[in-house]
């Protein structure tokens, strides 16, 4: 690949004392590489820094990274598309072999895997809150994941041009990850540093909330996505309480020639046509998902990996 056109897209929001280094430190590592920061309504002089570090500024009024991550995706033009974190927590060092990485092996997704250089760099929960949500993921649709909650990535174009993005708030990292592991896209990982942010820094994540949220996004990805395990597996506990509920009964008329639990007979019976209702309803939302699918494998196919000479 000869002069592919790269962009760096920085979401901020309030990350005043942070996003002009930020913004230096990439254009240091990556000169040929035009830096974008997408203000969501700060308060404070977060424009203003990233303009005097050289960044070109925009605005998402919408609040929320997922809204802004959508409005980065669908506003630039580029080959690759580097997308970190403005609190100054990676290192811009990195992205010239993240980059290299991308283009050398065809990657459509670059994973920065965070390794802590600091205490701080993880508030208390994060760690292990981390570790639970990329594991649920890995467990769901597949294993070919590492730190799914880092800020930092590369993107190619067909990546980024084929990405139906929905969520508001952190969960976008969720969505990108479950995007890139539902079209079967080929995936590295790189480690880097990860420190904490710099004193007077304050992070927008909060631990509880916006990890019940994200724990909440993968429920909703699962049904979404696994109709068919999800519907079914709530078929399957349906049939089994059914069948606790029914077969004494059963066993009782058999033995007898009476029903002398009516109730639980009617109460047996509703839960298993509840049950068949949850596997035809899995079965028809399978297919639908299939197709859909497919039709994000046509998007995605539809853009060349290389476009820029």
């Amino acid at each position: 690949m000869k002069n592919p056109k790269v962009v760096v897209l920085v979401p901020c929001y309030n990350e005043e004392r942070t996003v002009g280094t930020v913004v230096a430190s990439f254009k240091d590592a990556l000169p040929e590489a035009v830096v974008y920061v997408y203000d969501n309504n700060s308060t404070d002089g977060t424009r203003d820094e990233a303009l005097a570090a050289g960044a070109i500024v925009r605005t998402e009024p919408q609040q929320g990274k997922g809204a802004v991550v959508r409005r980065m995706f669908r506003d630039i033009e580029a080959d690759f598309f580097i997308m970190v974190d403005g609190d100054h927590t990676y290192d811009a060092a990195m992205s010239p072999a993240m980059l290299a990485m991308a283009i050398d092996e065809q990657l459509d997704l670059v994973n920065c895997v965070r390794m802590e250089t600091e205490d701080s760099a993880y508030r208390s929960g994060h760690r292990l809150g981390n570790r639970m949500l990329t594991g649920a993921v890995r467990m769901i649709f597949g294993d070919r994941v590492q730190d799914m909650l880092s800020g930092y990535k590369v993107f190619s174009r067909r990546f980024v041009k084929s990405f139906p993005a929905s969520s508001i708030g952190f969960g976008i990292e969720t969505e990108l990850t479950v995007h890139a592991l539902e079209l079967q896209m080929p995936v590295g990982h790189l480690p880097g540093s990860y420190g904490g942010r710099p004193a007077g820094s304050v992070s927008k994540l909060s631990t509880y909330k916006d990890g019940s949220r994200i724990l909440w996004l993968i429920v909703q990805l699962f049904k979404h996505e696994r109709p068919l395990s999800f519907f079914g597996g709530i078929s399957a506990v349906l049939v089994l309480l059914s069948l606790l509920l029914g077969l004494p009964v059963v066993e009782f008329y058999l033995q007898h020639g009476t029903v002398p639990r009516f109730p639980t007979a009617i109460l047996a019976t509703g839960i298993m046509l509840l049950a068949t209702m949850s596997f035809v309803a899995g079965l028809v939302l399978d297919t639908v998902t299939r197709g859909r699918r497919e039709l994000k494998a046509l998007a995605y196919l539809s853009h060349p990996f290389f476009q820029h000479d």
